[in-house]
């Protein structure tokens, strides 16, 4: 997986691109998202639009992810989720778990409300 990180509007969005998977992604997301913690940020977008798959290890891995960001007082939200990744989290009813977005600029805003 391929990770790049942008600011926008006071937001951090991470632009995802790969296999979110066991091994390929997972640890990557973790880390990247933990060291954005680390360093202060409140308020993260995972741009999922170049995700071409996702698999249990990934989508515990966002769980995981958000709930440990959550109790530090960070938001994560996600945007762009693609055909493939959207039936997977329908699929694992993990579609009310997070907060999703197919439009960025409304992401970013839904952080002012």
């Amino acid at each position: 997986m391929r990770i790049i990180q942008r600011q926008r509007d006071g937001v951090t969005v991470l632009d995802c691109s790969g296999k979110l998977s066991v091994d390929d992604g997972d640890k990557k997301l973790r880390e990247t998202v933990e060291a954005l913690i680390e360093g202060g940020e409140t308020a993260i977008i995972l741009n999922l639009r170049g995700v071409v798959s996702v698999d249990s290890s990934g989508l515990g891995e966002m769980v995981a992810t958000k709930t440990s960001a959550a109790a530090r007082g960070t938001t994560i939200k996600l945007l762009h989720l693609e055909d493939k990744v959207r039936q997977v989290v329908a699929m694992t009813h993990l579609v009310g778990v997070f907060e999703t977005f197919d439009d960025e600029s409304a992401a970013i805003e839904s952080f002012r409300t």
